[in-house]
């Protein structure tokens, strides 16, 4: 394991990323063009960043991880004074990934204005679900993700890829809808969910779940992959019981459970028979202290036999 570099501006950001891509070429032997990978995260990490930066690290000759807790993603001030800051045991981790440099700017570096007057809208897509609970989160995701492909875009021809979790499904239908219709010449790539042994999502905010909390949280994924089986099975995916499932434990408050397209997050239609395309089923409830977000894909059974 070695330990990443670690760079604090976006200058030092662009040069550090020429000069890796420069090598990796020269280590090519000049036959073939370099890859980069970027991996956003907010720091805090977890088994479901590291998949991230693996992933990146399998793909790419070149692999960037940044660490910033983003100020515009929080609508409530307390909720971004406790969020956690572990940059020496996230270094450690993202070494033990393979990245190569670790991008770990101040606010004042990222927003040298203070708060930006600007800022990417979400859209109506963003204003649904999450946006719903936490107005302006997606618009300050977004912004805070176009200055990270901005200082991290290669300025040599070099095959570019960012990597976002599937865990946070809105927030990365966001994002690659961003990259399309803005042009960004990034491949947005997304990893898996990594679930812990009672099936629970990684998240940097389980740690603030009590063991009770914790052992009620569970029925969210029990819930969703109990959904997903019905569904893999061709029989209807009875939402209805899903609901009723997770409605049933006392310590867990329901906020949303729909079943959506899987790029537009549209909701599917209400119907009784099995899904004849491929759906996501979306999860969110307050558990204690905590909101938890979960998510998983729902593939008919014609489509899993592919």
């Amino acid at each position: 394991m070695s330990t990443p570099r670690v760079v604090r501006s976006a200058a030092e950001l662009r040069s550090a990323v020429a000069g890796a891509l420069a090598a990796a070429g020269t280590a090519g032997g000049g036959t073939g063009v370099p890859s980069l990978g970027l991996v956003p995260t907010m720091g805090a990490l977890h088994q479901g960043h590291r998949a991230l930066a693996e992933a990146a690290r399998a793909e790419n000759d070149v692999v960037v991880a940044s660490v910033f807790v983003n100020p515009l993603q929080f609508n409530d001030p307390e909720d971004l004074r406790r969020y956690p800051r572990t940059l020496e045991a996230d270094l450690d981790l993202l070494g033990a990934a393979g990245v190569d440099l670790v991008f770990a700017p101040s606010e004042a570096e990222v927003y040298p204005d203070g708060a930006p007057l600007v800022r990417v809208s979400s859209g109506e897509l963003g204003a649904r679900y999450e946006g719903a609970s936490r107005p302006g989160h997606f618009d300050g995701v977004l912004t805070v993700v176009a200055k990270l492909l901005h200082w991290t875009q290669p300025a040599v021809p070099a095959h570019f890829r960012a990597y976002f979790g599937q865990k946070d499904a809105q927030q990365l239908a966001l994002i690659r809808r961003m990259a399309a219709d803005l042009n960004f010449p990034a491949e947005i790539r997304g990893v898996p969910v990594v679930r812990a042994a009672d099936g629970l999502a990684e998240s940097s905010r389980n740690v603030f779940l009590d063991s009770a909390h914790r052992e009620a949280a569970a029925v969210l994924p029990r819930a969703l992959f109990a959904l997903a089986h019905r569904v893999s099975a061709g029989h209807p995916p009875d939402l209805a019981a899903a609901v009723a499932l997770v409605e049933v434990e006392p310590l867990v408050e329901l906020d949303y459970f729909d079943i959506v397209d899987p790029h537009t997050l549209q909701q599917l239609p209400a119907d009784p028979g099995p899904l004849q395309k491929p759906g996501l089923a979306l999860v969110a409830a307050r558990v204690g202290p905590v909101r938890l977000i979960d998510n998983l894909p729902l593939v008919p059974p014609a489509r899993a036999a592919r």
